[in-house]
């Protein structure tokens, strides 16, 4: 190999490197990068799209780990868009740009795309200009930067989440710089820059220090005052004086950022370069040939949407000013000649005859097992048998695969199979150290096909069992931040106060307590009562839930409430004891033991094309543990949408179906039943495992089959309605019963799944979460497995939030329909459905589109939605999606009307219906033209767009639960119930009796009545505007403040508010102190505590201390002091003159009598 990049690194002109395979070229690349170094050069590689390019980098690393890789990326928004790039990638870009001026200090590998290249670029001189160096002491005034960052491109939010984001609070500035890891926490003294520290944006919390960086733009569309005089003059000259009432034009005149203003950057700079002024004269270039038709189809592109939005123009003048395509944009000719003056190297798959610039490698693809898996052969012994000859012909041996799991099964297999040695190694070197000696080297390697040179063969994963998803690993990012912006309570909403019963938030108001300011939560009851919440007894609010239409307000001091309380606690307590009672007679039946066979269970996995998660691999091994264990397995998988369930489902019913007995599946409806029938299908084809499907939609002679195949045993596995549960189904030997949507059954159906549950073992599925706190209460009642991880990142649904545009609408409905494939438009009220029906006939004529909505029959709906399902329509036009169960691989955009009237949850959950194969997904969440959206909408929409990782949807659905009703774990009248206390109090009195019905069951003490003690010190109690200014996170603090459960998290919390706002206020000291006397209180029982000048007056919950005999004892060693009154409260007489005193004589108090009861 050497000889071949020696006459790389020499060429004077550009060659042809043929017979390179894809998956041969991160190898050659890494080498090229080593190469390069000595010349003080590095490699660049030209990818066709973004996913080659990443690709190529993360197997690079693999083949020469101490390469540094760069990533120059295009925008990932179309040209002439309405929306901005996203900011990381905004971000990533300039980071890339900045990279490649720095000094090659180790080998180095750039990959870049096709569309990188084409897009002009600021010019390297410009971009060095830009650069600040920011560390400690440092001087640099804190509003002045806040100016520069808005500028260069950064957005100002409450809190730093993602690249390109920055907040001020008080003297702290938190930025997170382009093209770095971590964020950064800078502290100012003055003007002066006085610590500088790294902190981690899921937790907020400081991670470490940094000696300092260069701040770098976001962005490469400016708002300096001198980039901002010169786009308004340029605007002027190109489009003349009428287009300074353009929103564009005023937008940049008033130095705010507009969606979209980056497709103008050639009116903010005097001049533009490319991507190619940045690279040195000897580095080494090499394209991929798929570049030229990436190139050719970016031209067409180009062209194509430039005349899109002239000719809009000439309808809608003013609409949208479009600047020819050469000025923001290379000409087809001068790629042609750029590419001939930097001696770009084409890499290419086949064999070229030989010529001066052609360079063959002789490098062949991996052999690829097709023939053998359409045969249904055995693929392991296919793969010994390939291995063995190759090590005949002398070539040594790489197996790759893409998890460390799936390397794992494969070792396994193959093992069992006979075949050996086999190395698990971790990198090239290792690799072919380990192959030398015979047998198979094993790695993990992000490729999708190998190669065999000749020396070397390494074959991967895809080559061996076909199409595979590869996971890319995103930075993790919490959801419990975005949490924290849903659950917000926002004024005019619904909540339940446990004492006191449904009242309406009015805000956070701040009272005077005594003589002290005070944060108290402001409620109003019916007849304009008013009630104030002290923050420190938050918890005893909960959200009523989101359906709260035509609710009536509670009154205050009304026995309404109480009465309606003590009611649904009878019931939930009948409901808690009737669950243990189920639990308990299923725990002494016996049922069949299924064992799966591990080698035909192992190949039978592999056909399964993705990465599993690892919780989805939990739920696995429970289910085939459950199966094994000779008693009737009751399982509930929950997960959300696409998170992996029918996986599990398909696993469970292979080894029944194994163990020769009979699997029922049964869906809700027609379409779901006859999906998961094909899946079924697909995956068992050539297994010795027969099919059937049972539903409305399947001819009478083909049902009447199943029927007569599922009482004689000749039918393995049935796939269908709630036909399967009628009476003149009869099984032969029905062991397994596979519910799917479970809580879409009526009652009936449901009573006739309990009876068929007596013997046979019964796993369920369902997509709607369960609250954490009552997972734990229910454990060991039904055995539950959550998949709360998201699938393989597909690819992350690009979202884009823009105000209505005819043009972008047609181009995202028209780019699926030439790419063969459908589209979702949702509507929230179906009074809009004519506007839209008439905007697709004059707009997009060239669509077929179908409508659905939930004033059609049931049966209209499934017929509609079956033909979109069958591919006969291009778009389907409904309110929010009817079928939630249903998963449509070709439906890759969504375009929705009016998003800012939808809840966050409702759009997660119309999101998550595209993006579900390995093709890019749109999601166009458009709001009015014209209108102003309220500030709440903006940041909903604004999360949305962000949250491009899945993960937090499980979350955020069962935040947003009450959407959707919880899950029927309990029965139907559960609805009910919800609707009388609202959703989340209802959920903690489940618990509550759950609990209790299980103490009692074991004879143990009931866990005591859950409480919030009042705490009455006349001291000021609050975080202060000034320390924390946003609202919502102030009360985002105030709930997470409550949600301490132990003395122990107090202290945590105090470092994170120093780490996050700086030094703690006194307000602030006093209500940390509030909450652990509240604590402490609870603890020993303690309703109500006050402290005033001469001492504390405890009063006790119910009348009643957890140690009568110890509180007796502490009475009278303490006589002076201390004295129980006739209405059972504790004074104890103390001298506290100051506020301060009153707080830590209370806190010594409530520790005392913590102790006591402890």
């Amino acid at each position: 190999m050497k000889n071949y990049i020696e006459v790389i690194v020499k060429a004077g002109a550009s060659l042809t490197l043929a017979s390179a395979p894809a998956g041969f070229q991160p190898w050659l690349l890494a080498d090229l990068a080593r190469a390069a170094f000595a010349k003080d050069a590095r490699a660049v590689f030209i990818a066709p799209d973004d996913l080659a390019a990443h690709q190529l980098l993360d197997a690079a690393h693999f083949f020469a780990p101490e390469v540094e890789t760069l990533y120059v990326p295009a925008w990932d928004s179309l040209p002439y868009d309405r929306a901005s790039p996203s900011l990381r990638v905004a971000a990533e870009r300039v980071a890339g740009l900045a990279g490649l001026m720095r000094p090659v200090k180790t080998p180095q590998l750039v990959a870049t795309t096709v569309n990188a290249l084409i897009q002009r670029t600021l010019l390297p001189e410009r971009l060095g200009k830009l650069s600040a160096r920011i560390a400690p002491g440092e001087r640099i005034d804190r509003d002045a930067l806040a100016e520069m960052l808005v500028a260069n491109g950064y957005v100002r939010t409450d809190t730093v989440m993602d690249a390109g984001e920055f907040a001020v609070r008080g003297g702290i500035l938190d930025l997170f710089p382009a093209g770095g890891d971590h964020a950064l926490r800078l502290d100012f003294f003055g003007d002066e820059i006085e610590t500088l520290r790294l902190f981690d944006p899921a937790s907020q919390m400081t991670s470490g220090t940094s000696a300092g960086f260069d701040l770098l733009p976001v962005s490469e569309a400016l708002l300096s005052v001198d980039s901002i005089h010169r786009f308004r003059r340029g605007y002027v000259d190109l489009f003349g004086a009428t287009a300074t009432s353009d929103p564009l034009y005023q937008a940049v005149s008033d130095g705010r950022r507009l969606a979209g203003m980056e497709n103008w950057l050639p009116l903010f700079e005097d001049g533009l370069g490319t991507v190619f002024d940045y690279l040195g004269a000897a580095d080494i270039i090499v394209r991929d040939e798929g570049t030229s038709l990436a190139a050719e189809q970016r031209f067409a592109a180009i062209d194509d949407y430039h005349g899109n939005r002239v000719s809009a123009m000439t309808r809608e003048p003013g609409s949208y000013r479009p600047l020819p395509p050469d000025a923001l944009y290379l000409t087809k000719a001068e790629w042609d000649v750029m590419q001939e003056a930097r001696r770009v190297h084409l890499a290419t798959h086949f064999a070229r005859p030989d010529e001066d610039a052609v360079l063959d490698l002789g490098v062949t693809a991996a052999r690829d097992f097709a023939p053998e898996r359409a045969a249904q052969a055995n693929i392991y012994e296919a793969v010994g048998t390939h291995v063995a000859a190759l090590h005949k012909s002398g070539h040594r041996v790489v197996l790759a695969s893409y998890t460390e799991g799936s390397r794992d099964r494969l070792h396994t297999l193959l093992a069992d199979h006979g075949f050996g040695p086999l190395h698990i190694v971790e990198n090239w070197q290792e690799a072919l150290g380990a192959a030398k000696g015979g047998g198979a080297a094993m790695a993990v390697l992000p490729i999708d096909h190998g190669f065999t040179t000749g020396e070397v063969a390494l074959v991967s994963e895809q080559d061996m069992f076909g199409d595979r998803m590869v996971r890319r690993v995103k930075r993790a990012r919490k959801a419990d931040a975005f949490m924290d912006q849903i659950s917000m309570m926002t004024p005019g909403d619904l909540v339940v106060h446990a004492d006191h019963g449904i009242g309406r938030y009015e805000g956070l108001t701040t009272i005077e307590v005594g003589r002290s300011p005070h944060d108290c939560v402001h409620l109003t009851y019916a007849g304009g009562d008013k009630l104030y919440v002290p923050v420190e007894n938050m918890d005893v609010l909960s959200r009523y839930g989101s359906d709260s239409e035509g609710v009536a307000l509670d009154k205050l001091g009304g026995a309404s409430w109480q009465a309606r309380k003590a009611r649904m606690k009878e019931r939930i307590r009948e409901i808690a004891n009737e669950l243990l009672k189920v639990a308990a007679e299923r725990a002494t039946r016996p049922g069949k033991v299924f064992e799966a066979e591990a080698s035909t269970f192992g190949a039978f996995v592999d056909r399964f094309p993705y990465a599993e998660t690892d919780d989805q691999l939990r739920a696995v091994d429970d289910v085939v543990a459950d199966l094994a264990a000779g008693k009737p397995m009751d399982r509930l998988i929950v997960g959300d949408v696409g998170f992996g369930k029918t996986e599990v489902a398909l696993r469970a019913a292979f080894v029944g179906a194994m163990a020769g007995h009979q699997v029922a599946v049964v869906c809700p409806t027609t379409l779901l039943a006859r999906q998961h029938a094909q899946n079924f299908r697909e995956r068992f084809d050539g297994l010795p495992v027969k099919i059937g499907h049972l539903s409305r939609l399947v001819p009478a002679g083909e049902a009447a089959q199943t029927r007569a195949g599922l009482a004689d045993g000749s039918v393995d596995i049935v796939v269908g309605t709630h036909a399967l549960l009628s009476k003149n189904i009869n099984f032969k030997r029905l062991r397994l019963v596979i519910v799917d949507e479970e809580q879409r059954f009526g009652v009936i159906h449901k009573e006739r799944l309990k009876q068929l549950k007596s013997d046979v073992h019964v796993l369920t599925l369902t997509a709607t979460p369960i609250p954490r706190t009552l997972q734990m209460a229910m454990s060991g009642l039904r055995d539950m497995s959550i998949i709360a991880t998201p699938p393989v990142d597909r690819l992350a649904v690009r979202t884009y939030v823009m105000p209505w545009d005819e043009v972008v609408v047609r181009e995202a409905l028209l780019r699926e329909h030439y790419r063969g494939g459908q589209s979702f438009f949702v509507t929230p009220r179906i009074a809009d459905i004519p506007e839209i029906e008439e905007f697709l006939r004059s707009h997009v004529p060239e669509v077929k589109f179908i409508v659905a909505h939930g004033q059609m029959g049931s049966t209209e709906v499934e017929e509609r939605m079956s033909a979109f399902y069958d591919k006969r329509y291009d778009v389907l036009v409904s309110t929010t999606i009817i079928e939630s169960g249903l998963d449509i691989p070709s439906a890759n955009t969504l375009v929705v009307h009016r998003a800012d009237m939808f809840g966050l949850a409702q759009l997660y959950q119309i999101r998550g219906r595209v993006g579900r194969s390995k093709t890019r997904a749109y999601a166009y969440l458009t709001t009015p033209a014209n209108h102003m959206i309220t500030e709440t909408a903006t940041k909903r929409l604004q999360v949305l767009s962000n949250l491009d990782t899945l993960g937090a949807g499980f979350q955020l659905a069962a935040q947003d639960l009450d959407i959707r009703g919880a899950g029927n774990l309990l029965g139907d009248e559960q609805s009910g119930h919800i609707r009388e206390i609202g959703f989340e109090l209802y959920q903690d009195m489940l618990e509550e009796a759950m609990l209790a019905a299980r103490a009692d069951a074991a004879g143990l003490d009931r866990p005591r009545e859950a409480f919030s003690p009042q705490i009455a010190v006349d001291a000021p109690i609050l975080i202060p505007e000034s320390y924390v200014g946003d609202l919502n996170l102030r009360m985002a603090l105030y709930r997470r403040l409550n949600d301490i459960d132990e003395v122990a998290g107090v202290e945590p919390f105090a470092a994170e508010l120093i780490d996050r706002f700086g030094k703690l206020p006194d307000e602030v000291s006093n209500l940390l102190k509030v909450i652990e006397i509240k604590l402490h209180c609870k603890a020993a029982n303690i309703e109500k505590l006050e402290a005033g000048p001469k001492g504390a007056l405890i009063a006790f919950h119910a009348g009643s201390f957890p140690k009568p005999g110890k509180l007796i004892e502490f009475v009278q060693k303490n006589a002076q002091v201390a004295r129980l009154r006739p209405d059972h409260k504790l004074f104890i007489g103390r001298d506290w003159p100051s506020p301060a005193a009153r707080l830590q004589g209370g806190l010594n108090v409530a520790r005392a009598m913590g102790k006591l009861a402890g």
